[in-house]
């Protein structure tokens, strides 16, 4: 556990929480004067009003329902932060209670400006006719806003690929979301590139997203190749990698593949076979060597990093035994 880490998550919720204790007396106290100035207006307390008196006293009455719907927002908002330890489906809850409540001050507007309700429907539909021929796309990312809330294929946090799209999910806003890069034009491996991608969120009803970080299993098959001479000995060096990749990988490896047999036995796809647990294939290559080839299930994130460490230790032990492990001469490489 990282005691820095969780200290500063700890400042973090407590400040959120004082910020939304302060908006919430905000529009609490605004509610409250609103609706005081409401019934002052009501009992003619000011006679200099004149003809403007219905039309100020509908507005403070407005405003003190604005006020109480903002200061609702705000209470659930924080109530959400401080009980939701998932942050990314915190994350999409707050982001519903806020268009939520932007919805209903919408209609408190209308309410006001349009005293007969049969005009504000009517009005509110034509308005909203041509609304949409001049906003059909924003219209459209909206729409896959509330498909992402719904279906999640995919959260804040979650490391994703959407056409030539790459990256780490940053941020989810109503008509797009934000990508942090990895991989990319200037890298191989997958890293994070320092690059920030937006795309309009009606992408994810045209075209196919791919998550790594599924919430069920996190997790991707990866492979490493090794070339070794025909005359090596296979099965020294099958035990080698693996028993550096699971020693790297650490404990849990095993459970991890068991999970995968049983969600693939819920599913009509063939039954999983997978024998001893970082598996090795063998291919011959069309050159003068066999193609040995690791394979092991990492976290996205760390794929780079893992993949690094299995080399850097798997070498130096096969290079101990020439008798055993013959690599391709180097003019043969």
């Amino acid at each position: 556990m990282n005691i820095d880490t969780d200290k500063e998550n700890a400042y973090i919720l407590q400040r959120v929480k004082k910020e939304h204790k302060v908006w919430q007396g905000s529009y609490v106290l605004l509610a409250l004067a609103s609706l005081g100035f409401y019934f002052l207006v009501k009992l003619d307390v000011f006679d200099v009003l004149g003809k403007y008196h219905n039309i100020i006293q509908r507005w403070l009455f407005a405003g003190f329902l604005i006020f109480i719907v903002l200061a609702i927002s705000k209470y659930t908002q924080a109530f959400i932060v401080k009980h939701n330890h998932a942050k990314a489906i915190a994350y999409n809850i707050v982001r519903l209670v806020r268009i939520l409540a932007f919805f209903a001050i919408v209609m408190i507007v209308v309410a006001v400006l349009f005293e007969n309700w049969y005009t504000a429907a009517v009005s509110l539909g034509l308005f909203s006719l041509v609304l949409g021929f001049a906003l059909q796309t924003p219209i459209s990312s909206f729409i896959g806003w509330l498909y992402i809330i719904i279906r999640i294929p995919y959260k804040v946090g979650d490391r994703v690929q959407i056409t030539g799209f790459k990256g780490d999910v940053v941020e989810i806003g109503y008509l797009d979301t934000t990508l942090w890069e990895f991989s990319g034009d200037a890298l191989t491996y997958d890293l994070p590139s320092g690059r920030l991608i937006r795309f309009p969120n009606t992408l994810v009803l045209q075209c196919e997203v791919y998550n790594y970080s599924w919430r069920k299993f996190p997790y991707i098959w990866n492979e490493i190749t090794f070339d070794v001479a025909y005359e090596s000995d296979f099965a020294f060096v099958e035990n080698i990698l693996r028993q550096t990749t699971k020693e790297m990988l650490g404990p849990g490896t095993d459970e991890r593949v068991k999970v995968l047999k049983h969600m693939v036995q819920q599913t009509p796809v063939d039954t999983l076979i997978i024998g001893e647990y970082p598996f090795v294939t063998l291919r011959t290559n069309t050159n003068t060597w066999v193609e040995v080839t690791v394979n092991y299930l990492v976290d996205p994130k760390n794929a780079a990093a893992i993949r690094s460490e299995i080399i850097r230790k798997a070498i130096p032990l096969l290079l101990q035994e020439p008798a055993r492990v013959m690599f391709p001469k180097a003019n043969a490489r």
